[in-house]
């Protein structure tokens, strides 16, 4: 507790856990009077060398005096920060308010001294770099808007902890100190820098939990049977390559094995150093298992245990209670109630999953929130026959459960790193930070696909155990914006599987345009209409008759893929009569042939019961050309390496493909460079068993004898059961290709020069020095709109007929007549406006009509207006969602809003190019530009309305809604005939605010 001489309370929203460097974690939170003893304890810790760099002499140990002043803070003018571990501290941060001559001072003053002391057992760690981001967020609440700070010429670590924050720095030298001061205002080389560290740290915390060098499966049980000694068994079974343990508590003392695994009683009692501990008992005993672990150093922890807030709200608070628990600790969290996690990398082999079997490596990573979907998709990954058929492996799946620690979000971060992974499937049921997701989609798929389906979209809850924030964006916004981001949106667990597989097994075209040819007219006109609906440009069909041998689908493909004017080829094939097992054969070697000769075109196959040719198209076990061994592939000067899809084959049939590491971490964008499918040799494993231990059966089933070997370098061509699933799989890849190209030129924020930034801050400010939230009157949004150069045409108020005639001659003839009764306003189709009134007699006239129509004119509220020029009405919004952001909403007014829903969405800020393709991705877009003879509308002016409004948003977070309805958008020019803003004060800490995990 602070003292009563403590001008605020204790700032809770300042704790914070944050990932570290290493992938570790740290709780921040503010330094109180109670901490007096865990200051001098961590000060006792800390190196001579160490205390000198902070104080510029030596100093052994804290005065009574010194524990004071650095445990006593106002939290406005003096704040001091802690990052502890297991409740101690492992590094401090102070700031204290300073005036001009550097002496102490109090607001308005707005620089302080900075300095910080980290424990050397934790430099290195990353550790000075997140307090500095959250001391930095702090002072800025607390109005401060620069750091100055000493430093000793020696102390290079603390230097280069400043000069890689990103922000305006200044830096001079003066009696043998060097004095920094830096803006704490973000930069867009502070938040690189910012976004870059988090990565780094959350790619590196999942990875600790994926590739452990030792597990502990904690409730193992003596019994063969349950869940703890089943996942034990698959771990040993998939031939993991660290070190394993089991452990139970109730194991005999003498006991020193289980299974041929180490037996212990406790995660204590294992000698040596525990990555991962894998947690399967009850419920009310993980808390005594998380204490153990932490005491042993454990690094993360995957929770199987149900019973959290998957059981109501006592389990509810027993989930945060876990999470709190574990992370004193340093320790991240899957689940709890996971189906478990697998990494199928020859390094690693690590299945500690619920799943009996290994999957086979390939390059697919999977995240799932559901263990019921998670056994789905492994499963259809994993057989042939049915479905979307063939061999494609995975490289690691996660199900993440409750998904009370680490989230999609970290995965993804993970993922965006990991060699192994080519494409990304991810079944979602809830999106906790919707921005943050979008934020890190955007970059990932920028190198490779994610795809994405989205569980309990209409529900309006999200599922029993997930925290998320509310949104009130409706799910078709959601998904317009992850579209936006670049990530592929499918509807079903059907189309996640099948854009997966051609994503995974083809390269991306470089365009609509799609050639069909096949042996079943009817299934070649079905595969074009599909295409049409697709929005693809298919060529007329090309039917090779029934009686087409493999030689006659090899020369058709090879002639289809040659042609300048194909993007892509669909095959379709039916059965032929009498060949059986020996044709299916012939025509996929044809198949993958042609196809291999021109690598940069995706093929897909149509079949119709044809299981054979299923899986002879997919008989091999790798995605890339194999080299011999002491050889090197290389592009001749002057030409572009094509690293096609291409095959090579495991020794034993039935061997698991298995993933080679060092493949291609990204894709050429077509129009750029030829495509790079994802596809480092996926080669046998090196035995049939693991470091130690009996032969394990292959994960694999056996392939067929009518399953033939593809010669090396042949294409892995997925085939489909229907045209439909393949042409929809199709446009997917079509509209991604499309993305990355736009992606790689993003467009800019325009700056205007008419704009005032700092007149509309003063304004607001004033605005919400009246309340807490408020609607903005008339006159006060005209005047904020103005100030970000939107002007709204003049509309006066007539509360009587004579009123409305002095108006009228104030704006001047022809007028508008309006009422703007909530339940008429925008509403022209009940006769609430009157057009083109021309002088006073008409305008009495008018008005004499309302009021009889629709009542007196305080229900009416009439207003005045000035005609604008005759257009197109449209209607432009921005909204602050909680979860999502700010987003910038456009649609044409009217029912085609209101009764079609027909807008369009991107997120704030908008770059011109986000503007441009805005206003065209309307279903009614084409009323703008000249539909059936119509004049054209100026979208230039339109264009810049919406990168106005964007930038009004963007600037002042405290302006949380924005409508302006209807602009009128003429041949020239346009006119904001209506507009509301709404102000509320603006979050404490934002996407833009130091990097936290999420709170609980």
């Amino acid at each position: 507790m602070q003292t009563s001489s403590d001008r605020h309370e204790y700032p809770a929203h300042w704790e914070a856990d944050v990932v570290l460097r290493d992938g570790g974690t740290a709780r921040v939170r503010p330094i109180t009077v109670d901490d007096a003893e865990r200051l001098v304890s961590f000060y006792e810790q800390v190196s001579d060398e160490s205390k000198y760099y902070r104080f510029f002499a030596p100093y052994p140990r804290l005065s009574a005096k010194d524990v004071h002043r650095f445990t006593h803070h106002d939290f406005v003018d003096r704040v001091g920060l802690a990052a502890t571990i297991g409740g101690e501290f492992i590094a401090t941060v102070r700031y204290d308010r300073i005036g001009a001559g550097g002496t102490a001072a109090t607001a308005p003053a707005d620089e302080a001294e900075v300095a910080f002391l980290v424990q050397d057992a934790h430099q290195g760690r990353g550790v000075a770099s997140a307090l500095l981001e959250h001391i930095a967020a702090v002072a800025r609440e607390r109005g401060i808007r620069r750091f100055a700070a000493e430093v000793l010429p020696a102390n290079n670590k603390m230097i280069k902890v400043f000069m890689d924050a990103g922000y305006t720095q200044k830096r001079s030298f003066e009696d043998g100190v060097v004095r920094l001061e830096f803006d704490l205002e973000p930069t867009d080389r502070s938040l690189a820098v910012q976004y870059a560290r988090e990565h780094r740290a959350e790619a590196r915390s999942v990875r600790r939990l994926l590739q452990p060098g030792s597990v502990a499966v904690v409730g193992a049980g003596r019994t063969p049977g349950g869940v703890g000694r089943s996942i034990l068994g698959n771990i040993r079974d998939a031939g993991y390559t660290g070190r394993l343990y089991a452990v139970n508590r109730a194991f005999p003392e003498d006991m020193k094995e289980l299974d041929g695994v180490v037996a212990c009683r406790s995660v204590r009692d294992i000698d040596g150093p525990v990555d991962l501990a894998v947690v399967t008992v009850p419920a009310e005993h993980v808390p005594d298992v998380v204490t153990a672990c932490g005491e042993h150093g454990v690094q993360g922890l995957v929770v199987i245990s149900a019973g959290y807030a998957d059981s109501g709200p006592e389990g509810r608070e027993r989930q945060r209670a876990l999470v709190r628990h574990a992370r004193t600790y340093g320790m991240r969290i899957i689940g709890p109630n996971a189906f478990g996690i697998i990494n199928t990398s020859p390094d690693v082999r690590l299945n500690a999953s619920l799943a009996p079997e290994m999957p086979r490596p390939g390059r697919i990573g999977l995240f799932a929130q559901s263990g019921a979907i998670g056994i789905a998709l492994l499963s259809r990954l994993h057989r042939r026959g049915g479905g979307v058929t063939g061999h494609t492996g995975v490289s690691t799946f996660v199900s993440s459960g409750n998904r009370a620690d680490v989230s999609g979000n970290d995965v993804v971060q993970y993922w965006y790193d990991d060699p192994d992974t080519d494409v990304a499937l991810m079944y979602l049921e809830s999106i906790g930070n919707p921005r943050k997701f979008t934020r890190l989609a955007r970059r990932t798929a920028a190198a490779k696909p994610l795809v994405v389906v989205q569980g309990a979209r209409h529900g309006g809850v999200a599922p029993q155990g997930h925290a998320v924030r509310a949104t009130r964006l409706p799910h078709a916004t959601v998904s317009a914006l992850l579209r936006q981001a670049g990530v592929i949106r499918v509807d079903t667990i059907t189309d996640l599987v099948d854009a997966g597989l051609l994503l995974a097994r083809q390269p991306l075209p470089a365009g609509p345009r799609v050639a069909i040819l096949g042996n079943s007219e009817s299934l070649g006109l079905l595969t074009y209409d599909a295409c049409l609906s697709e929005g693809l440009r298919p060529q007329p069909p090309l039917d090779l008759t029934t009686a087409a041998s493999a030689d006659d689908f090899h020369a058709a493909l090879a002639r289809a893929l040659a042609d300048d004017t194909c993007d892509a080829v669909v095959v379709t094939a039916i059965p032929t009569v009498g060949e059986g097992a020996a044709g299916d054969a012939a025509l996929a070697e044809a198949l993958r042939s042609a196809a291999a000769a021109v690598p940069t075109k995706p093929v897909l196959v149509v079949h119709v019961e044809l299981g054979g040719l299923a899986e002879a198209l997919s008989a091999a076990t790798s995605t890339a050309p194999q080299t011999a061994p002491g050889t090197a592939s290389q592009a001749a000067p002057g030409t572009t390496s094509q690293a096609a899809p291409s095959a090579a084959f495991a020794s034993d049939p039935g061997a698991a493909p298995q993933a080679v590491p060092g493949g291609p971490a990204s894709r050429a964008t077509p129009g750029t460079a030829p495509h790079t499918p994802p596809g480092t040799a996926d080669q046998p494993p090196s035995g049939p068993s693991g470091p130690s231990g009996p032969p394990r059966p292959s994960a694999a089933p056996a392939q067929p004898p009518s399953a033939v070997r593809a010669p090396e370098g042949a294409h892995l061509i997925p085939a489909y059961p229907a045209a439909e699933r393949a042409v929809r799989a199709l446009g997917e890849a079509v509209a991604y290709a499309q993305w990355r190209r736009e992606a790689a030129d993003p467009g800019k924020v325009p700056e205007y020069e008419d704009i005032d930034e700092k007149g509309a801050a003063q304004q607001i400010a004033g605005h919400l020095a009246r309340g807490q939230g408020l609607t903005l009157g008339t006159q006060e949004t005209c005047d904020l709109l103005g100030r970000y150069g939107v002007h709204v045409h003049r509309a006066l108020p007539a509360a009587t007929p004579d009123d409305a005639a002095a108006a009228a001659q104030a704006i001047g003839y022809p007028v508008a007549l309006k009422a703007t009764a909530p339940h008429l306003r925008h509403r022209a189709d009940l006769g609430g406006v009157r057009l083109d009134l021309a002088d006073e007699e008409q305008l009495r006239r008018a008005y004499a009509e309302l009021t009889e129509l629709f009542g007196k004119p305080a229900e009416l509220r009439p207003v005045v207006q000035g005609m604008a020029p005759r257009g197109v009405d449209t209607v432009v919004r921005a909204v602050i969602d909680p979860a999502a952001g700010a987003v910038l909403s456009f649609g044409l007014a009217g029912a085609a809003t209101q009764l079609l829903g027909d807008m369009a969405h991107r997120l704030i800020p908008v770059t011109d190019r986000d503007a441009t393709s805005l206003i065209r991705s309307v279903r009614t877009a084409p009323l703008l530009f000249g539909w059936r003879g119509s004049a054209p509308v100026d979208a230039a002016a339109l264009e810049e309305l919406l990168l106005r409004v964007s930038r009004l948003v963007d600037d002042h977070p405290e302006v949380v809604a924005v409508t302006l309805e209807p602009v009128v958008v003429a041949p020239h020019g346009l006119s904001v005939l209506g507009a509301s803003v709404r102000l509320a004060p603006p979050p404490a800490r934002d996407d833009l605010g130091p990097r936290t995990l999420p709170a609980y």
